[in-house]
């Protein structure tokens, strides 16, 4: 009898060590990103893209599995406050999202800034002659064949841009704003300047677009586009909970404009259409830029 409760306990206490055992490496396989699923949500904003791309190779890298999903800005404040979308990187404030945030701004976790001289602008080449402003875009409407060229419909530059550059400087009946996509507008820039044609766009700063072009920014004395805003990671509710060593890391993520510069010239320019090239050869032109996020 007492040789049998002995081999009782023995069992007893051996699948408990086992037990506590799985439990101790569940723990540090969480701790190392080992096999969670974060997925980050991004417009086809430039800084958008880089940055998304950047933050799914450096998470990789920790063992977490990143999906991205390209979608428009209102879609991702949806899916972050529906809980679909874990992460976004790209939240203007406090103008171009502001209607986001009024919206879903109680189902977010704000995680930080990491730029903080963004602008919204309208812009021409350099060689386009007699026009520095807005003002003169109403009298100059035919020169640029009545269109401004914008990026997507649900992008707060083009809100507003149609809700107040247009009926600001008197342009309802002169100028029309045709959206299409970022990669379009940036496609009809290109073409546009390689034939020297005149031709006005929706722009924004960070963008590479200022060091690949000559370009010159339309003056905006009424401030209709406003004033310099703030880059922000946002996050879905009980993200710092679930991943507070990704949620640390994020607080920590800081770019100057330097840096965020080079990383899109090297994925929009020299490796165009091979973001993890362009990360990767980034990251190694900036070697201590991981351990600066710990």
């Amino acid at each position: 009898m007492f040789s049998t409760l002995k081999r009782v306990l023995a069992v007893a206490v051996t699948a408990t060590l086992a037990l506590g055992g799985a439990a101790a490496c569940s723990e540090s396989d969480d701790a190392s990103g080992d096999g969670k699923k974060i997925t980050i949500g991004y417009m086809a904003w430039d800084e958008a893209i880089a940055a998304s791309h950047l933050w799914q190779h450096i998470l990789e890298e920790k063992g977490y599995q990143v999906e991205l999903k390209n979608l428009e800005a209102g879609l991702v404040y949806g899916g972050l406050a529906g809980g679909d979308i874990d992460l976004f990187l790209d939240g203007w404030l406090p103008q171009t999202h502001a209607s986001y945030l009024e919206k879903y701004g109680d189902k977010l976790e704000k995680l930080g800034v990491w730029y903080d001289d963004a602008s919204l602008s309208i812009a021409v080449p350099a060689y386009v002659d007699g026009i520095d402003s807005l003002e003169d875009l109403a009298a100059k409407a035919d020169t640029f064949g009545g269109e401004i060229i914008g990026i997507e419909p649900g992008a707060g530059l083009t809100k507003a841009t149609q809700e107040q550059v247009i009926p600001g400087y008197g342009l309802d009946s002169a100028m029309k704003l045709k959206t299409s996509s970022t990669p379009a507008m940036l496609a009809a820039l290109d073409g546009a300047i390689a034939e020297k044609k005149p031709i006005v766009v929706t722009l924004w700063h960070p963008h590479w677009a200022y060091a690949k072009y000559e370009l010159k920014d339309l003056a905006d004395p009424k401030g209709t586009l406003g004033q310099a805003e703030q880059i922000n990671t946002f996050a879905r509710k009980g993200f710092g909970e679930d991943f507070p060593e990704v949620t640390s890391m994020l607080k920590a993520f800081k770019m100057d404009g330097d840096q965020l510069a080079s990383l899109e010239d090297l994925m929009f320019n020299t490796h165009k259409g091979d973001e993890k090239k362009a990360v990767e050869e980034w990251l190694k032109a900036n070697p201590d830029y991981v351990s600066s996020l710990a």
